[in-house]
């Protein structure tokens, strides 16, 4: 969930477990997002694609019931949807209006919640969910404002459906990858700067790449992930590690 073209986390993550022999299904919101969904999930032998509005219990309704119908079980889900108005992801947080913040906070961590209800059935052998964070979710960055806030009460929901969950054989973890190249990374004030300066930072002089992530979400989703739930696993090129820039830096 939350594919948007070939740059896209989510896409890197499907590739990879597609490589890995996993049949996926795809979901998109509206038919322009589906024209550019369809040909990445074909490329990856997928004609399984349902438009999905997650802040309409209808349509997910509908969208589990396909599923069900079509597999009859459902072995992960992987939630990539966040959603905050842009023109309040470049000023002040406190600006922040109410209308957005509880948008921001439906789509962005509720959705979670509602996915998981409706996946809960499909698990009956256990099954696993992730999501994706960011670390703005606990120290402040600049211009991420309210998704912010959405993104630490998504990684508190993590830890709670995880609970919930675990007597069922179901895993729930969110990877937090640093700054992306991605549709909606670039919708976050001053996008270029932050990437550049944490590829120039992290000890690893590198930002995390769809490769990377992908990686990550195999070994959560496979048995090699077994004992894992409730985490927030980072994939950043250990930049959370930082006090401060480098000292050529300062």
């Amino acid at each position: 969930m939350g594919v948007a073209n070939d740059h896209s986390i989510a896409w890197g993550i499907a590739k990879a477990v597609a490589g890995q022999g996993a049949e996926l299904a795809f979901s998109y919101q509206g038919e322009a997002f589906g024209k550019r969904v369809q040909p990445l999930a074909a490329s990856v032998g997928s004609d399984f694609l349902l438009d999905v509005d997650v802040t309409d219990d209808a349509s997910l309704d509908r969208a589990f019931a396909a599923i069900g119908d079509r597999w009859g079980r459902l072995d992960f889900v992987i939630h990539a949807i966040a959603f905050s108005n842009r023109n309040e992801l470049t000023g002040r947080f406190m600006n922040t209006s109410r209308a957005n913040f509880k948008h921001s906070l439906e789509i962005s961590c509720y959705s979670l919640i509602e996915v998981a209800r409706r996946a809960h059935p499909l698990m009956a052998n256990g099954g696993s969910l992730i999501t994706l964070t960011y670390g703005g979710s606990n120290r402040v960055t600049p211009f991420y404002n309210v998704m912010g806030v959405a993104k630490a009460a998504l990684e508190s929901a993590v830890r709670y459906l995880a609970n919930d969950l675990g007597p069922d054989g179901i895993r729930v973890n969110a990877i937090s990858p640093g700054p992306m190249k991605t549709l909606a990374g670039a919708a976050i004030g001053g996008a270029r700067k932050t990437f550049r300066h944490t590829e120039a930072n992290a000890p690893l002089r590198r930002n995390a790449t769809l490769e990377a992530i992908g990686g990550t979400a195999v070994w959560l989703l496979s048995d090699w992930g077994a004992c894992t739930t409730g985490e927030i696993v980072l994939v950043d090129g250990g930049y959370h590690v930082l006090g401060m820039p480098q000292s050529e830096n300062l």
